[in-house]
């Protein structure tokens, strides 16, 4: 059995994310105009969005694939929030036009490969219990 937390764990967690996020995106889009302010809040609600929305995958697929240390609340809430933040990556580059596939495929692969060098040091820095 391992030792990660359960879904259970984080349902207020991602209850508070998601409605936020969306809401809060929802209320923006609906009430503002585009100026320097809702912009930035704008892409701070698409991270907390997209973090909230992304946090029940990143458990399952720490439970689906274990892993040797087994990924705590904090790896699972760090691997959610790189969702968010490539996302709003992805949002902020095609608000300037420069989006391409090869362009967001370099920074999804960037983003993957900090979390696997992540990973590989803490478990350099694990020690059995």
């Amino acid at each position: 059995m391992d030792s990660s937390p359960s879904i259970k764990t984080f349902l207020p967690t991602i209850v508070i994310l998601v409605f936020l996020g969306w809401g809060g995106l929802v209320i923006l889009l609906n009430s503002t105009e585009p100026t320097l302010g809702p912009r930035w809040l704008f892409f701070f609600l698409v991270v907390v969005a997209l973090t909230g929305t992304a946090l029940p995958a990143t458990i399952h697929l720490n439970h689906r694939f274990p892993s040797k240390p087994p990924a705590n609340s904090r790896v699972m809430v760090r691997q959610a929030l790189w969702v968010g933040v490539y996302g709003a990556t992805m949002v902020w580059l095609n608000y300037g036009q420069v989006i391409s596939f090869n362009l967001a495929l370099i920074f999804l692969v960037g983003f993957m490969a900090i979390e696997v060098f992540l990973r590989l040091w803490e478990r350099s820095q694990w020690q059995r219990p």
